[in-house]
């Protein structure tokens, strides 16, 4: 039997939709299905109807029965646990690293890593994502938050749903960013044509996305530095916004130009702080990591090249190999 538990960040008309947006990987008539047959609970009770009312902040479980076995196994894959305690642990994940198993994937993911590493795990998320409260794409680095018992996890899920789980990322896009700063605002869901994409959506199809961005560094017209925070957590949320401000991210294969300026293997974002409130003693806590050393290397030389002094960003840097 895999339960997971997924907390509404904003209100959503009916419970079937709200569902098969969190859960891509099943179909919305396996969802209804589910509904139907008890499976589904908000809050401590059961709902069968699949076009019930969704409210911010309702907590949604769903238990799927037979659920595919994958033999997920401890791997002994070197991370970087930047935290740990009895609660939870914060960890900075590599570039090229998948979260969690799916769609092919079935080893040498964090997960598989945590397994080895943690003596605990979360069963909120499900079989396959065991302690997984929120995810980064695979080739995007830095810190995520991962739940060591279900009471934590239930904690670290509402303060993002709440948004009061603060995170913030560092991104070097292609060209001059006009402005210093701003808040970007849009729609983001699938691409109507390529459902590997996301996009900005303006039929009322998409769900709401709020982005902070501030530049932190240019380097003359070629590349902008930016400091993003998240106000809400689509998938590829920043990248789709980058790409939206007419200034993708450097690197990114997939939104970013055709021809791409530097070779770094993937888009040059990194999930750099991370505040939250411990589920256990309410005490607030922040954690940061600095760039991987690729993208650092690239920043030391693009201000050098442009005479840009680091004294702003230095922690962001780290220290120079």
């Amino acid at each position: 039997m895999e339960k997971q538990l997924f907390v509404a960040e904003e209100p959503c008309k009916r419970l079937d939709v709200f569902l098969s947006e969190q859960m891509e990987d099943v179909t919305r008539s396996r969802i209804k299905k589910l509904i139907e047959d008890g499976c589904v609970c908000i809050g401590d009770k059961t709902v069968k109807k699949a076009g019930a009312e969704i409210r911010t902040g309702d907590e949604v479980t769903i238990e799927i029965p037979d659920a595919v076995e994958y033999a997920l196994q401890a791997e002994n894959i070197p991370i970087d646990i930047v935290y740990e305690d009895k609660d939870f642990a914060v960890v900075n994940k590599p570039k090229g690293m998948t979260v969690h198993v799916g769609n092919g994937v079935e080893s040498g993911t964090l997960v598989n890593a945590l397994l080895y590493a943690l003596d605990s795990l979360s069963g909120i998320g499900g079989v396959l994502r065991p302690g997984i409260v929120h995810r980064i794409d695979k080739d995007t680095t830095g810190l995520l938050v991962v739940a060591k018992n279900d009471k934590a996890h239930v904690s670290l899920a509402s303060q993002i749903a709440q948004k009061t789980c603060k995170r913030t990322y560092f991104a070097l896009l292609e060209g001059n960013v006009k402005t210093d700063g701003g808040r970007v605002v849009t729609d983001i869901g699938r691409h109507p044509t390529d459902r590997l994409k996301m996009a900005v959506l303006s039929d009322g199809k998409g769900k709401i996305a709020v982005t902070d961005y501030e530049v932190v560094a240019r380097f003359g017209t070629e590349f902008t530095l930016c400091k993003f925070d998240l106000q809400t957590g689509r998938t590829h949320q920043i990248r789709v916004h980058a790409k939206h401000l007419g200034h993708p991210v450097a690197g990114d294969p997939v939104y970013g130009y055709k021809k791409q300026k530097i070779k770094a293997d993937g888009q040059l974002l990194h999930a750099w702080r991370l505040q939250l409130t411990h589920p256990t003693t309410g005490e607030e806590m922040a954690f940061t990591a600095p760039l991987p050393p690729t993208f650092a290397e690239i920043l030391r030389k693009l201000c050098r090249q442009y005479a840009v002094e680091t004294d702003g960003f230095s922690e962001l840097l780290g220290k120079e190999k």
